[in-house]
């Protein structure tokens, strides 16, 4: 017989939060039909579990559920079709009872209630409506959502990222006292015979890649408009927020960013494309990419007039394209979920909205958007850069300004010494610096062992 919550496990859930595997409600509700949609959800997804008698704002109130009421709910339960083995009974938590409802992913999906399907998509419980997505559902029940599935040799001692998953405790204000073991359990992130699901091992694994081959980033710069010449070429791995991370510092070191200061606070950094939009899109390619997809990474281009940011898998056959950009549906609920509890994705299915108000705020062109195979977003560079030659009328790019500063410092500096600092290849200085030779900015002097770079005078704008 499975063994029931008790009061600690219940009370670490509660300081846990809602998500995508956990439902509080205050009371039982008038409608036993929204507990039942709830459940539904539940087994159509990875399992959760409903507490009754806790708030949203996870405190615990407390309930009294009498038999007859009891019953009424045992028979709303009942109505999910096909039949669902659900556990309801009551725990006493700090002197309050709080009635539990666990829910197991279910083996006969899909479970309906009156012909309709309730799946978790993040924190919330969706009503599939459309006929696309009941066949985007039975597609991902027949070969199991890969964030679900598991990853067998992955150990949570020698595998995991510890210092990671103390900063995702943190950022999702969970408390000291919950145990590493408890939360993972709490975020349903291992399955009943003790494997780590994919989604865990990718969100906080310290080399997911090592598991899952294709789970990384991949940054590339272009010389101008095309894929004829790469000047820059990054692979990142870790855990996805690592990715996130590695993807958006690569981007600043090439993108023009300037800074303005608003009296006596800190200075403001506005970046040519608004840092938040390219944070969406990223976002969104480790979120809802197909990880199923073994011959494709996502991709982050840089052009010299825009960026495009790619990731296998186009849009779901839940989305249509008159939902897209007001509704989601994410192949991979269990990461998606796991971005929503530390704020990384601030309102669900608003994220391709929030990216076209920033480009038109910053007044730049409308992005692009490529939904077949790929799902690529497209988003245009401004035309300013941020330092000329105003002898020549030379436009520089942010990387060669800061290669003429550290040249400035040390004329003698090599081309490798040039590549770890700017943490380009070999290739890319050697482009830039040609480019500057052309244009009578830098000339060398003297030979490629013993000599140095001698610089024209240049101003900033």
């Amino acid at each position: 017989m499975k063994t029931k919550l008790t009061s600690s496990s219940i009370q670490s859930i509660i300081q846990s939060g809602e998500g995508y595997n956990a439902e509080f409600k205050i009371r039982v509700p008038n409608k036993l039909k929204e507990i039942t949609e709830e459940i539904c959800a539940f087994a159509n997804a990875a399992g959760g579990v409903l507490l009754i008698g806790v708030g949203d704002d996870n405190v615990i109130h407390g309930v009294d559920i009498d038999n007859a009421k009891r019953s009424s709910i045992q028979n709303s339960i009942n109505e999910i079709n096909p039949h669902l083995a659900t556990d309801f009974y009551p725990v006493m938590v700090e002197g309050k009872t709080v009635w539990v409802i666990e829910v197991n992913s279910g083996s006969q999906k899909p479970y309906v209630i009156s012909g309709a399907i309730y799946v978790r998509q993040g924190p919330n419980t969706q009503k599939l409506t459309s006929v696309e997505q009941m066949r985007d559902f039975f597609q991902q029940s027949d070969r199991i959502y890969f964030d679900e599935a598991p990853c067998s040799g992955f150990k949570l001692q020698s595998d995991i990222d510890h210092k990671w998953f103390e900063e995702f405790r943190f950022q999702s204000g969970l408390s000291k006292t919950i145990t590493q073991v408890q939360i993972i359990q709490n975020l349903r992130l291992v399955l009943e015979d003790g494997n780590f699901k994919n989604g865990g091992v990718l969100f906080f694994g310290s080399a997911p890649e090592n598991f899952i081959e294709t789970a990384v980033l991949r940054c590339i710069a272009f010389e101008k408009d095309n894929k004829t010449q790469i000047i820059d070429d990054k692979t990142f791995g870790g855990p996805l927020m690592n990715q996130y991370q590695l993807a958006m510092q690569w981007l600043k070191g090439k993108l023009n960013v300037r800074y303005e200061i608003e009296g006596s606070g800190p200075r403001k950094e506005i970046w040519e494309i608004p840092e938040t939009a390219l944070k969406e899109a990223i976002i969104n390619a480790l979120s809802h990419r197909d990880y199923y997809d073994k011959g494709a990474k996502i991709t982050v281009e840089l052009f010299q007039d825009r960026v495009e940011i790619s990731n296998p898998g186009g849009l779901t056959s839940a989305i249509s394209l008159a939902d897209f950009g007001t509704k989601s549906h994410s192949r991979n609920p269990l990461i998606f979920g796991l971005f929503v509890r530390i704020r990384m994705v601030e309102q669900v299915g608003s994220g391709i909205g929030r990216i076209k108000d920033l480009m038109k705020e910053a007044k730049l062109p409308e992005p692009l958007f490529k939904t077949d195979g790929m799902f690529t977003v497209i988003l245009h560079r401004t035309v300013e850069r941020t330092m000329e030659n105003r002898n020549g009328g030379i436009t520089l790019s942010k990387t060669a300004i800061k290669m003429i500063d550290l040249i400035k410092n040390r004329p003698d500096i090599t081309i490798k010494e040039l590549a770890i600092s700017l943490k380009i290849s070999d290739k890319g200085v050697e482009y830039n610096l040609a480019k500057m030779q052309k244009s009578g900015i830098i000339h060398r002097e003297g030979s490629k062992k013993s000599g140095f770079w001698v610089i024209k005078e240049y101003t900033r704008e």
